[in-house]
C-alpha cells in the first residue's frame, strides 16, 4: 500500500456506504486507516478509525468491535499535539459522561475548539449530541435548538463526515419522533432530502425514513407512515440495524391496523431488538396474554432506561398489570409514569400519564378518571396524536354516555371521523357500535384508502410526464421496485387498468386544478 492511498480508499469507503454496501464501506475504512497510519497522518487515521467504530456498533451491532475502535481512535488523538485533536477528545469525554452539568460543559468546551480551529465536522457533531442530551433529559427546547442548528450545518454543505450527518440527521429525527415534534420533522426532512439527494445518500435516507415513520405513526399518518416504511425497508440490507428499526416501526403500524398476524411474523424476525419490547407487549396483551407482557416489560424496564424510553414501557405495563387483575402494581406503575411525566414538558408524556391513571381509575372504581380523560384529550391533541386523542374520547364516551348522551354522541362523532380516516379499524367499529346504542348512527364518509397518499401523488404526476419507473425513482430519491410498489396501489385505489390511464387521470385532475 502506498503512501497517499488512504483519501483514495476512504473515497471508496464513502461511495460503499451511500448505496448501503456497508460491508464494502467498513472494508474501505479499515484499510484508510492503515494508510493514513503509515502515513503519519494521525488526524485521518483517527477518523477512519472513529467511522470503523460507527459501523461496527450502530449498523452492525457488534458493540465491543465499536468500542475498540473508538479506543483506538482515542489513543491516537492524545498522543497527537493541536487543539483538533483535542476537540475530539473532549467530544468522546461528553459522550461517555454520565454527570449533565458536566458532559454540557465538555460539549461547549469541543464547539468551542471546532469553531477556532473551523472543525465543521466536529462542531455539527458535539452541537447535535448535547441537543439529543438536552431533550432526552427534559430541556426540550434547548435542545431542539441545538439540533436545528446542526441540521443547518448539514444542509448547508460544511460537513462532510457521513456518520456525523446521519447521525444527526436521524437524531433529530429520533428526538423529534420522542417528543412527537411532526413540524419540525417535516421542515427537516424536506430541507436534508435535498442535501442526501445532491450527495445521493440513499441509506442515509432509509434508516431515517423509519424514525420519520414513526412520527407519522403517531401523528395519524399511518399512510404516509406505510409509504415511508416500505422505502426504508427496500433500501436498507437485511439484517442491519437501521433495517431492524423500520420492521419495528411497520410492526406498531400493523398492530394499530388490527392486522395483528403479521405484526406477529415481523416481530418474529426481530425478537431481541430493544425496539422491539413495546409491539411485543402491545401483541401479547391483543393475544389475551397480559402475564407475558408483564414480564418482558419488568424486564425491560428493569435494565435503567432512560425517562423518555421508560415512559410508554410503564404505560403498557398498567395495562398489563390490570389485564391481569393485579391493580396494586399497575396503580405503582401509573404513578411511576405521572412522576416522569411531572419532571418532562413532554404533552405526549402527560398523556400517557393521564391514560394510565384514567384506566387505574376505572378499574379500582375511585378517583375522577372522567378528568383523567378530558386531560389525555388535550394533551394528545396538544402533541398532534390524534388518533390517540380519538381513542381517549372513546373511552371518556363510555363513562358519560348514561348522563351525559348528547356530549358523548359529540365525542364519538369526532373520534369515529378521526379513526376511520387513520385506518383504525377495531376502534371505528367500537366508535360506531356505541353511536349506534345512543340512537346516532355512524356517518361514514369517502374510506381515506381511496385517496392517493402524498407519494401516492407525487408519482402519478410523473407518471402523467412519461417518465419510467427508474426516471421517476431518481427524482423521488427512491428505488424502482418502490416506484413499482406505488404504481400498482395507485392502479388498484383508481381503479384503472395501466400506466396510460394514470397519466391520463393526473393531467384531468391538473386541468381541474389549473381552472
Amino acid at each position: 500500500m502506498n503512501v497517499g492511498d488512504g483519501a483514495s480508499l476512504e473515497q471508496r469507503g464513502r461511495a460503499a456506504h451511500a448505496i448501503g454496501d456497508y460491508d464494502t464501506a467498513a472494508g474501505s475504512y479499515e484499510e484508510a486507516y492503515v494508510a493514513y497510519r503509515r502515513a503519519g497522518d494521525v488526524l485521518a487515521a483517527a477518523r477512519a478509525a472513529r467511522t470503523v467504530g460507527w459501523f461496527r456498533g450502530w449498523v452492525f451491532g457488534d458493540w465491543a468491535v465499536h468500542r475498540g475502535w473508538v479506543a483506538r481512535a482515542r489513543r491516537l488523538l492524545e498522543s497527537a499535539e493541536g487543539e483538533q485533536c483535542r476537540g475530539w477528545v473532549v467530544l468522546d469525554d461528553a459522550l461517555t459522561g454520565s454527570e449533565l452539568t458536566a458532559q454540557r460543559e465538555l460539549y461547549f468546551d469541543a464547539i468551542g475548539v471546532a469553531r477556532r480551529t473551523r472543525d465543521h465536522d466536529l462542531e455539527c457533531d458535539a452541537t447535535a449530541s448535547l441537543g439529543m442530551m438536552l431533550v432526552y433529559s427534559g430541556d426540550v427546547d434547548e435542545g431542539m435548538a441545538h439540533l436545528d442548528e446542526a441540521l443547518a450545518a448539514i444542509c448547508g454543505d460544511l460537513v462532510d463526515e457521513l456518520p456525523v450527518i446521519e447521525g444527526c440527521l436521524c437524531g433529530l429525527l429520533n428526538a423529534c419522533e420522542r417528543t412527537n415534534n411532526i413540524r419540525r420533522a417535516d421542515e427537516w426532512l424536506r430541507a436534508a432530502r435535498r442535501t442526501m439527494q445532491r450527495r445521493n445518500l440513499t441509506t442515509v435516507a432509509g434508516y431515517c425514513r423509519a424514525h420519520y415513520a414513526g412520527i407519522l405513526i403517531a401523528a395519524g399518518r399511518w399512510h404516509d407512515a406505510e409509504d415511508e416504511l416500505t422505502t426504508a425497508l427496500d433500501l436498507l440490507p437485511v439484517g442491519v440495524a437501521p433495517w431492524a428499526t423500520a420492521v419495528c416501526r411497520l410492526a406498531e403500524l400493523r398492530l394499530r391496523q388490527g392486522r395483528i398476524e403479521e405484526a406477529a411474523r415481523l416481530l418474529e424476525q426481530i425478537p431481541d431488538h430493544p425496539d422491539a419490547v413495546p409491539p411485543l407487549a402491545r401483541l401479547h396483551l391483543l393475544r389475551s396474554q397480559p402475564e407475558r407482557a408483564v414480564e418482558l416489560l419488568d424486564r425491560a424496564l428493569n435494565a435503567g432506561l432512560e425517562d423518555h424510553v421508560a415512559a410508554p414501557l410503564l404505560a403498557l405495563l398498567v395495562d398489563a398489570y390490570l389485564a391481569v387483575g393485579d391493580v396494586e402494581p399497575a396503580g405503582y406503575a401509573a404513578e411511576t409514569l405521572s412522576a416522569v411525566a411531572r419532571k418532562q414538558t413532554s404533552a405526549s408524556l402527560r398523556a400517557l400519564a393521564a391514560v394510565a391513571t384514567a384506566r387505574w381509575c376505572v378499574a379500582t372504581e375511585s378517583g375522577d378518571p372522567r378528568s383523567s380523560w378530558h386531560e389525555a384529550v388535550s394533551c394528545f391533541l396538544s402533541a398532534e396524536m390524534v388518533v390517540d386523542a380519538a381513542i381517549a374520547r372513546v373511552e371518556l364516551a363510555k363513562l358519560i354516555m348514561s348522563d351525559r348522551p348528547d356530549a358523548a354522541i359529540a365525542e364519538l362523532e369526532a373520534a369515529h371521523r378521526v379513526l376511520e380516516s387513520a385506518g383504525a379499524q377495531r376502534q371505528t367499529d367500537e366508535a360506531a357500535a356505541l353511536l349506534r346504542s345512543l340512537g346516532a348512527p355512524a356517518r361514514t364518509g369517502p374510506k381515506r384508502g381511496t385517496t392517493l397518499t402524498r407519494r401516492e401523488d407525487e408519482v402519478v404526476q410523473l407518471l402523467a410526464l412519461g417518465l419510467t419507473n427508474a426516471e421517476i425513482g431518481q427524482r423521488l430519491f427512491i428505488s424502482p421496485k418502490t416506484v413499482e410498489h406505488h404504481v400498482g396501489r395507485i392502479l388498484s385505489k383508481l381503479g384503472l387498468r395501466n400506466r396510460a390511464e394514470a397519466a391520463a387521470y393526473a393531467t384531468r385532475q391538473a386541468a381541474r386544478c389549473g381552472a
